[in-house]
């Protein structure tokens, strides 16, 4: 459905968004005014729009410019954003990244809050789908505020539908938004209506359910825990309510790591939530960086393109080159590769000859080791032979010359090409320039044993608790070893440890730079791990600016505070 509704934030800006929850069926509707809200139709389709929003942030250019790069994982590409990511002067309280999530955030929560209020006033629909709806609804206003608190730290609180223009804005201290995302996700999961899990009969892709809000919950706990609005009890509920979701939630890992991701598998029985994407162009958009579109395949790709023997591709996609892995994410994180499988099933390393063109040549004089059946002046491969490989170590000048295909060992690694987040391919497109229409996993079963890993080392269990948990997740990167206990750790010594074992189950899943924050590691591992931001990297970056338009458009009562550090 394409549909069109008024929504406000502090700013009071009126927008119009397009999109739907599930059942992509494409036809024009009216605009949600207040009144139409109160209709069975208008109910329905204020949901359907408040769900339509995710698409603004998962699949979305700005959430992965502002949780991928700049951080241990992830520096600049060729064509990559020159300010936020590197933290540097460019970087302003006018960035287009921070200011997109903000207003979208708040747009959508105004969706979310005409559901709920007009929920006392529907008619023509029966309780079990008015109380269900509000359930959803409370879900999705709770995740929207919950990206809200944790970029900008206090944020206006607004709890009912705003119909009219606004001068005046303030921001509620942490504390109060994190309490009123977690009294939103606890009236929701209490809904006796709201569907279990995705696999319940009647629950529909993309659509929220308890297991779901409950995932949701821990992390929200285990982001707490880590703030200023920190409760005594945050990693003992974190830890409780993540275990609710594995013993009780009906959901399980896959097999095999490589499965998590691969085309098809987005409403796996790991996939506790997903958000959907259209495949009628026409309604995504409003181009191929922004708005509803999932872009996310092409994020990630380098500049294969201009080697020898290559041309783009739709297999191997259109070469944004947004950002260029970090050497501390290919050597070191992912360093052990014999019994820990999800190196070579999260990157790709290999390139196969698809242009006859500009396949390279041996020179008149063979150079020492050049394989058996090289013949000076010919074509040293063919179509259909390896062209690019990076095998992951350091290889000789002399193997490197002597080599059929372009060999690049890590030293060779730059930003235009090294190895490339695979997780988003999409090969099915009907063209090399179309976006994903792939639904995007926000939420999966690995994440959740990994929150109570955490939540059990820092003292919500014991650190048994924390070892049985993250070894069932580095269980599962084994396969298929018949002996998956080769993975099995007996201690964790540090926290640096547990986050580096969701860089391995999680690179690239938009979460990044929400972790180090979290986990107050941010500056030191930029510092560490990334040279071109740790160079510029300050305290007060831990917080995103407000947005400047945001700031100006508040022209009644006090002035909108900025974050400390930004002016």
């Amino acid at each position: 459905m394409k549909k069109k509704y008024i929504i406000c934030f502090v700013a009071c800006l009126y927008l119009a968004a397009t999109g739907c929850k599930n059942a992509l069926i494409e036809e024009p509707h009216s605009t949600l005014t207040p009144e139409y809200f109160s209709t069975a139709q208008g109910f329905q389709k204020g949901l359907d729009a408040a769900y339509a929003g995710n698409r603004s942030f998962w699949g979305n250019q700005d959430l992965f410019t502002m949780t991928v790069i700049g951080t241990d994982e992830f520096f600049t590409g060729k064509d990559g954003n020159n300010s936020i990511n590197k933290y540097n002067s460019n970087y302003t309280t006018t960035n287009g990244q921070v200011e997109a999530v903000w207003k979208n955030c708040y747009y959508n929560i105004n969706t979310c809050n005409g559901v709920i209020d007009n929920s006392l006033i529907v008619t023509g629909l029966s309780a079990d789908v008015i109380s269900r709806s509000v359930a959803e609804a409370k879900i999705l206003r709770a995740n929207y505020y919950f990206l809200l608190v944790q970029f900008y730290g206090d944020v206006s609180l607004n709890k009912n539908f705003q119909n009219t223009p606004k001068t005046s804005g303030t921001r509620e201290p942490m504390a109060e938004v994190y309490d009123f995302i977690v009294n939103d996700l606890k009236e929701a999961i209490a809904t006796p209506t709201l569907y279990a899990n995705p696999k319940t009969t009647g629950a529909v892709a993309g659509e929220l359910t308890r297991v779901a809000a409950q995932h949701l919950l821990a992390k929200v706990y285990l982001t707490r825990a880590g703030s200023l609005a920190k409760k005594s009890t945050d990693y003992t509920d974190a830890y409780n309510m993540a275990k609710t979701v594995i013993t009780t939630g009906g959901m399980s890992l896959m097999q095999d790591f490589g499965d998590v991701f691969a085309e098809g598998n987005e409403n796996s029985n790991e996939v506790l939530w997903n958000v959907q994407h259209t495949s009628n162009l026409a309604y995504n958009g409003p181009n191929n960086s922004g708005g509803a579109d999932n872009v996310l395949n092409h994020m990630w790709v380098p500049q294969y393109e201009l080697r020898p023997g290559m041309m783009r591709s739709v297999i191997y996609g259109r070469p944004y080159i947004r950002c260029s892995p970090t050497r501390w994410l290919t050597d070191v994180a992912f360093q052990e590769r014999v019994n820990d499988t999800r190196y070579n099933k999260t990157f790709l390393t290999t390139w196969i000859c698809n242009n006859a063109s500009s396949i390279p040549k041996w020179p008149k004089v063979l150079p020492p080791g050049a394989p058996a059946g090289a013949i000076p002046e010919q074509n040293k491969f063919a179509v259909g032979d390896t062209a690019i490989f990076m095998p992951g170590f350091a290889v000789s000048p002399a193997k490197i010359a002597a080599s059929r295909y372009l060999l690049i060992p890590p030293d060779g690694y730059d930003f235009t090409l090294a190895p490339y987040m695979k997780k988003y391919n999409d090969t099915k497109r009907a063209d090399l320039n179309y976006p994903s229409i792939r639904p995007v996993i926000v939420y999966r079963l690995a994440e959740t044993y990994l929150i109570a890993a955490e939540a059990a080392y820092m003292g919500g269990a014991t650190q048994q608790d924390a070892l049985d948990n993250i070894n069932i997740v580095r269980r599962r990167a084994a396969y298929p070893n018949p002996n998956p206990a080769v993975m099995n750790v007996t201690s964790i010594p540090s926290l640096d440890f547990i986050l580096d074992e969701r860089t391995r189950e999680l690179c690239g899943e938009n979460i990044r730079w929400l972790d180090l924050v979290r986990t107050g590691k941010l500056l030191e591992r930029v510092k560490l791990y990334n040279a071109e931001a740790g160079a510029n990297i300050k305290p007060f970056h831990v917080l995103r600016p407000i947005p400047q338009k945001q700031i100006d458009a508040v022209t009644t009562g006090p002035k909108y505070p900025q974050n400390l550090g930004w002016f």
